[in-house]
């Protein structure tokens, strides 16, 4: 199994109003500073994704934020081991995959959501081999969960597909899964 020195997460710019996404946010943070595992983010100071980057620095450990320029002056952390500053969102995205070996996706909103999808993808087709986690705090992402499950049954996602995407409402137990997982990467149009 490869070992995961880095890990990108995706989050949502507001913290939002349920407490427990926030104190799994600082719980993975606490848990990547503890096993030694550098954050890669999108590189803003604000909601989950400042909350998860200040988390990991005060326990000491590393955090690499990657922002587009068009926004670096307004949202940057500060406050963090290194800040890329890119010319596009695309950039980042490119950047974030090549600096980490998985992928997690906290709760969030439309940006979570594009940024999960297009990693799933890009897994699909083999740009990439990243294994994904959704941290599923209190259900947040049941509904894509069941969503997944259905596109398998409709024969509309492959079996060998979906096991692209774990998830766990843990971040100790989903950190287990993915450093557990390797990906390998077999032409989506073959059969299985």
């Amino acid at each position: 199994m490869p070992e995961l020195r880095s890990v990108a997460v995706f989050c949502a710019s507001s913290t939002g109003t349920n407490p427990a996404i926030a104190e799994a946010t600082v719980a993975l943070g606490a848990e990547l500073a503890a096993r030694g595992i550098r954050l890669v983010y999108g590189g803003g100071a604000a909601g989950l994704m400042g909350l998860v980057a200040s988390t990991v620095m005060d326990h000491g450990g590393e955090v690499l934020g990657i922002i587009p320029e068009h926004i670096s002056t307004e949202v940057a952390h500060a406050d963090i081991t290194e800040l890329l500053v890119v010319d596009s969102m695309h950039e980042r995205k490119a950047a974030m995959y090549a600096a980490s070996d998985a992928v997690i996706a906290l709760p969030g909103g439309f940006g979570t959501l594009e940024e999960l999808a297009e990693t799933l993808t890009w897994t699909q087709l083999g740009l990439h081999t990243l294994p994904v986690g959704l941290l599923d705090v209190d259900g947040y992402w049941a509904p894509l969960v069941a969503w997944m499950d259905r596109a398998v049954d409709d024969a509309l996602l492959k079996p060998k597909n979906r096991v692209f995407c774990l998830d766990d409402p843990d971040p100790v137990a989903l950190l287990d899964a993915l450093t557990e997982t390797e990906i390998v990467f077999e032409p989506k149009w073959s059969d299985g």
